[in-house]
């Protein structure tokens, strides 16, 4: 994967992206095999970063991948999305019964499918979001993802907010079951985590993705996390 960053901005690639992206593109990722997630699904990232490493790896899987962040990531996303477009691509395989077969078995959707749009949910509102999507029915979200968002305790109530708003604003707009919510962590501060576990379980129900449904570098790591979450009818 190309990643590019401006000579006065530090692109950090979190340790816990890579592996994130690798489990949710999965083949045989649980959300896949439970058709949380299908080749025809809308996928919103929330803080997707310049290296929008888990559209580049999820999106060939699904039917359109919407990255956001704040305007001045975008620059930079876009330019790695466009690189990374022009680069060749091996064919992808996977080890089944010790064998290596072809990805082939799961198709990927052709063409252009990771659209990057601006949202600050420090700043920002998800209000605007039916204008800017809703003539093309994309504001039917089958999943809100975010990986590795949450430093402090001062972003906590902003996040879970826009996570909240989003998934509200789907499920209003489709027919279909509620859209899930998947928030992966680096876990750096026992207190941070506490403090977004209690505040996000306020308004999901909430659940933590067990080892054995993860990758083996997910699994093997105490310092990761990923939770799984659905809407409540009401804050709790």
């Amino acid at each position: 994967m190309v990643l590019e960053a401006d000579v006065d901005m530090l692109a950090v690639l979190w340790k816990i992206s890579p592996l994130f992206a690798e489990w949710i593109s999965s083949p045989d990722n649980v959300l896949f095999h439970e058709s949380v997630l299908t080749p025809e699904s809308l996928v919103l990232e929330v803080g997707c970063g310049v290296s929008g490493i888990v559209g580049l790896a999820l999106a060939p899987r699904i039917g359109r991948y919407i990255a956001t962040d704040q305007d001045y990531v975008l620059k930079l996303l876009r330019r790695n999305l466009e690189d990374n477009a022009s680069c060749p691509k091996p064919p992808r395989t996977r080890k089944h019964s010790g064998k290596s077969t072809s990805a082939g078995a799961f198709p990927a959707v052709a063409g252009p499918t990771i659209e990057a749009m601006v949202l600050d949910w420090e700043e920002s509102s998800v209000t605007s979001l039916p204008s800017l999507l809703g003539e093309s029915g994309l504001d039917n979200f089958d999943a809100v993802v975010a990986c590795d968002c949450i430093y402090n305790e001062a972003l906590i109530g902003p996040f879970v907010r826009t996570c909240s708003e989003l998934c509200q604003l789907s499920n209003v707009s489709k027919h279909a079951g509620p859209t899930a919510c998947l928030v992966a962590q680096q876990l750096r501060s026992p207190d941070v985590f506490e403090a977004w576990l209690l505040e996000f379980h306020k308004m999901f129900r909430v659940w933590r993705v067990p080892d054995e449904l993860l990758v083996a570098d997910l699994k093997s790591n105490p310092g990761f996390a990923i939770h799984f979450g659905i809407l409540r009818d009401g804050p709790r």
